[in-house]
């Protein structure tokens, strides 16, 4: 406790920069805990394809580059992450049951399936 005392007495900046990056580094060590277990699960590797998906998660999901999906989906690189297919169905006009067969099919292909 005394030397605690003394570097708050003496190392007071140095010491609140070391607290916050232990701070941080905790946040990414639990970040990559959580993201490391929800991925290693199998019921969410290869899923079909669902309105409420992005295409990210899609990729993540069947191990598929980013880029490539979002060419076959015709999404403009680095767009809007958040869009869901069913927010890019609505957008293109037409039924989210043909972007999801499309998509699976296209899945499929890439998969060897």
């Amino acid at each position: 406790m005394r030397a605690l005392a003394h570097l708050w007495r003496e190392h007071r900046l140095a010491l609140l920069v070391f607290v916050g990056g232990a701070v941080v580094a905790v946040l990414f060590a639990v970040r990559l805990a959580v993201f490391s277990l929800y991925w290693a699960d199998p019921a969410h590797r290869q899923q079909e394809p669902d309105g409420w998906m992005t295409p990210r998660y899609i990729a993540r999901s069947w191990h598929v580059p980013q880029e490539d999906l979002a060419r076959h989906l015709d999404l403009a690189p680095g767009g809007d992450a958040r869009m869901t297919l069913d927010d890019i169905a609505r957008a293109r006009g037409i039924p989210l049951e043909t972007l999801l067969a499309d998509l699976a099919a296209y899945l499929a292909t890439r998969t060897g399936e």
